[in-house]
């Protein structure tokens, strides 16, 4: 509580976590490391300064269920889910419930991994300046270029300032030309030394990509409709830090792979605090690989996507 706008962040997510969460002031004050007397505080100051408007109805109570119903079916850390009327726009409102979700997972000392793409930018500019000490901040995916989508590098450095994190940048391209280039590269120290930090994330902010013509990967150029055609017919469904996964959440073996310049998914699997942000129904088929494939502790999702993950099997 450092700042107004810290003071009112916290409100805020306090407020999140005890109306629209369900959690209960002892679960709170136990997350966010204070006493219950302070949630209890919290929670009247925010009524007081109208951070909070209470409203309660049928639709906010279904989310709260939604909420544990998730937690329980696969065996998650902690379930985040974003409401918005019909007029509103979803990713831009799940990206802020992310950015709010994410300021509750990180914790002083911890090595944090950005992915990209428009759901991880989204989030940086909605993050607020909210100052996390000793952390530090790593682009697990190399460079690309593209007019239309944000790139790796950008996403990280604005996340890193926005928490006063130290960052470390991969001075490497996302996708190279030839296998053999790419492995010349992971060998030069620089690079190797920038890759072998992933291995010791505490936590992953990233999003997954479905497996169309349309995917951000091919508007990256990362891939073309070629290594499309050969992920789908190796039994892809859907695309996490830009590796293909299967429906089994595991990792697609393609030869794109070997052109390739990120985090692989089982060093993502194995960080400690795994935070996906997802919104949209066209991605349905790839945040069920990725919860199947234990690669997913804490989950932001739009309603709509998680009443279909519900009652899917």
């Amino acid at each position: 509580m450092q700042n107004s706008s810290r003071n009112s962040h916290i409100l805020a997510n306090v407020a999140l976590l005890y109306y629209g969460e369900g959690l209960t002031q002892n679960e709170i004050s136990k997350r966010i490391g204070v006493s219950r007397a302070s949630v209890v505080n919290y929670l009247r100051e925010g009524r007081e300064r109208g951070v909070v408007d209470i409203h309660i109805n049928g639709q906010a109570l279904a989310s709260s269920s939604l909420s544990r119903d998730l937690r329980k079916k696969f065996n998650l850390t902690d379930v985040y889910i974003a409401r918005f009327a019909k007029n509103n726009n979803a990713l831009t409102l799940t990206a802020y419930t992310g950015a709010m979700a994410f300021l509750d997972i990180v914790q002083p000392g911890d090595h944090i991994g950005i992915a990209w793409g428009e759901t991880i930018k989204q989030i940086a500019d909605q993050l607020p300046h909210s100052e996390i000490k000793n952390t530090t901040v790593s682009q697990i995916i190399g460079a690309m270029y593209s007019t239309r989508l944000p790139s790796a590098e950008g996403c990280s450095i604005k996340i890193a300032n926005r928490i006063g994190a130290e960052y470390f940048t991969l001075h490497a391209p996302a996708i190279l030309s030839s296998a053999e280039l790419t492995q010349t590269l992971k060998n030069e120290p620089t690079i190797k030394a920038q890759l072998e930090r992933l291995s010791t994330l505490d936590v992953v902010l990233f999003s997954v990509g479905d497996c169309s013509n349309t995917t951000h990967l091919v508007d990256a150029e990362i891939a073309d409709r070629a290594d499309m055609n050969e992920a789908r017919l190796k039994g892809a469904v859907g695309i996490v830090c830009s590796r293909f996964i299967d429906s089994n959440g595991e990792q697609v073996d393609i030869s794109l792979n070997d052109r390739l310049i990120s985090i692989e998914v089982p060093e993502l699997k194995n960080t400690k605090k795994r935070v996906l942000v997802a919104s949209g129904m066209f991605k349905l088929e790839a945040v069920k690989a990725a919860l199947k494939g234990g690669l997913v502790t804490h989950l932001v999702l739009d309603y709509e996507l998680a009443t279909m993950l519900v009652s899917a099997n």
